[in-house]
């Protein structure tokens, strides 16, 4: 299995944010970051919104960053870590300076660029921004085939309804190949759908553990799966925020204190079709002890996890 870090102060959600993080600067924030590579974690990752509804404030924050700039930014200040979003609300962007922010952060970087995609939840952010949120669904999928003939063919064209190109050039392309990994985030049929087609990686939110191998047949029966490899994102911290954002009181949601609890929930997530997860700290007093607990895990529960 694989771990990875969320970068702290990267968004304010009132489920996951412990208080401590509000201090953070840039500076800190790549601090984790370098500390992440040391550790031999293999990525790190950070969500994104473009704003906050004020009656969502309470519980979502006004905290986010645009996902491939905050990305760019920790790349440019390490070296062999891989740098995910968690997520990009892809219908929301334009899917050529989308392709192009990705392509350009993967070869700058040396291939080191990881998204997951979704199609977003607040209503309210595709009405600012001038995208129907009923066919986001449709929206993405287009971004997603447009993306990919900009950064596999030497000719790219695309006609469909919301995307249309022909007649150009596209370069540099992605470094990583055939493109930068791709993860599909959300839970519904038409993400695991999307992800068969898509994806090298499905990361589920409000699936519980016990729900995942079930949902990863009906993902491997689904055409445009190829057998390829596939990886599968979950932390138990996920647990601990339903829909919306809601603060949800799991006594699941933390991996526990003890070294052998931690290695254990790793261990059943793994037997359940996990290939990567967060190791989500307990109430820490200050950024030191969020330091000091992601050394404990690469220490005392990455070398005993399969």
């Amino acid at each position: 299995m694989r771990f990875t870090v969320y970068l702290p102060n990267c968004m304010h959600v009132a489920a996951v944010t412990q208080p401590w993080e509000y201090e953070l600067g840039g500076q800190d924030i790549v601090r984790v970051a370098r500390r992440a590579e040391e550790l031999g974690y293999s990525m790190v990752f950070l969500p994104e919104h473009f704003f906050t509804p004020r009656p969502h404030v309470e519980l979502s924050g006004n905290h986010y960053f645009d996902a491939t700039t905050a990305q760019a930014f920790i790349a440019g200040a390490t070296s062999t870590i891989s740098i995910g979003s968690m997520v990009t609300i892809l219908p929301l962007h334009n899917p050529i300076i989308a392709a192009k922010q990705i392509s350009t952060f993967d070869w700058l970087s040396g291939g080191r660029a990881q998204v997951t995609v979704g199609v977003g939840w607040l209503k309210d952010e595709f009405d600012a921004i001038g995208v129907p949120f009923n066919k986001r669904g449709r929206v993405m999928d287009e971004c997603l085939e447009a993306m990919f003939e900009l950064w596999h063919s030497d000719s790219p064209s695309y006609d469909g309804e919301f995307v249309k190109f022909d007649d150009i050039a596209f370069g540099p392309k992605p470094v990583s190949s055939p493109h930068p990994t791709l993860w599909m985030g959300g839970d519904a049929d038409a993400v695991l759908r999307r992800a068969a087609r898509f994806g090298d990686g499905w990361a589920p939110w409000l699936t519980k553990p016990d729900e995942l191998p079930a949902k990863l047949d009906y993902l491997r029966s689904q055409p445009g799966f190829d057998d390829r490899p596939f990886s599968v994102f979950y932390s138990l911290a996920v647990l601990s925020i339903g829909q919306e954002h809601a603060i949800v009181d799991d006594p699941n949601a933390q991996f526990g204190q003890s070294a052998q609890q931690v290695i254990d929930n790793c261990n059943m997530l793994a037997e359940r079709g996990v290939t990567d997860t967060w190791v989500n700290p307990p109430p820490v007093n200050d950024f030191n002890a969020y330091l000091d607990h992601m050394q404990w895990v690469a220490e005392e529960v990455m070398p005993k996890v399969g």
